[in-house]
């Protein structure tokens, strides 16, 4: 694989780094507004091999935050637009598309892949807990990220053990769902805002693709969350300490 591309990362990391990241297989499930700027900056570090999940097609709500969403491809599938841009920025990528919805029957298979590391970015609660589920179970790697709406702040987010999260609704009811069915209380690190979700954001929605209601967001916080689960996969990738946030309030389960 030609690295003159990435002359900056190298200078910055070292070429032993640069090569271990040429070698490595990142997989991406969710491509909203979180998942589609982690599978990019993903594919910006020079990862050699990716696999990106997403059965969804360009929503114009989507434009207000996803990076696949524009005027003019309404209606196209978020991961063969994703492709294309990941092929754009590096065309020697070994790249496998999987345009279909995040089914809990499909995981275990799409997981026996056994991707370097996984990047969960669903946003939708019952996949979300078969991929952990299955992802610990099978001891991959991987990088949860927990609720980006409701939030304005960037400065608010941490990375830490689902343990220790605290201040998200979302991630309040990701940590009691993992533990009541499937006995899971920590093992892997999750990205997530301290700051308050705005309850009066809220709309409810007709139930599909296993979401009931969804959080107002802007432009910039999904984004976010997308770098800095990006950062946890690279990071990890080629040995980096990843600090995770230890303490907060107590929880109430």
């Amino acid at each position: 694989m030609d690295l003159s591309w990435l002359s900056r990362t190298e200078l910055l990391i070292g070429k032993e780094s640069l090569e271990k990241l040429s070698r490595s297989h990142v997989m991406v499930i969710g491509l909203g507004g979180v998942g589609s700027f982690a599978a990019e900056f993903v594919a910006r570090s020079g990862v050699g091999r990716m696999t990106i999940v997403d059965g969804d097609v360009v929503d114009p709500t989507n434009r207000n935050r996803q990076l696949v969403a524009l005027a003019t491809n309404h209606g196209e599938s978020k991961a063969n637009i994703m492709a294309e841009r990941i092929r754009q920025i590096n065309p020697e990528i070994e790249l496998e598309v999987v345009n279909e919805f995040i089914q809990p029957e499909m995981v275990e298979a799409l997981l026996s892949k056994q991707p370097d590391y996984l990047i969960e970015a669903i946003d939708s609660i019952t996949p979300k807990l078969t991929v952990i589920s299955t992802a610990l179970k099978s001891k991959l790697a991987f990088v949860s990220s927990m609720g980006a709406g409701g939030r304005v702040d960037p400065t608010k987010l941490r990375i830490a053990d689902i343990a220790d999260t605290y201040g998200c609704p979302f991630t309040q009811q990701v940590r009691k769902q993992l533990k009541n069915t499937f006995g899971v209380k920590s093992g892997f690190k999750a990205v997530f805002s301290t700051e308050s979700a705005d309850r009066e954001s809220v709309i409810h929605t007709d139930g599909s693709k296993f979401k009931k209601s969804a959080y107002g967001t802007i432009s910039y916080l999904p984004a976010v969350f997308g770098a800095t689960t990006a950062s946890v996969a690279i990071r990890e990738i080629i040995g980096m300490p990843v600090l995770a946030f230890q303490s907060g309030p107590a929880k109430t389960n």
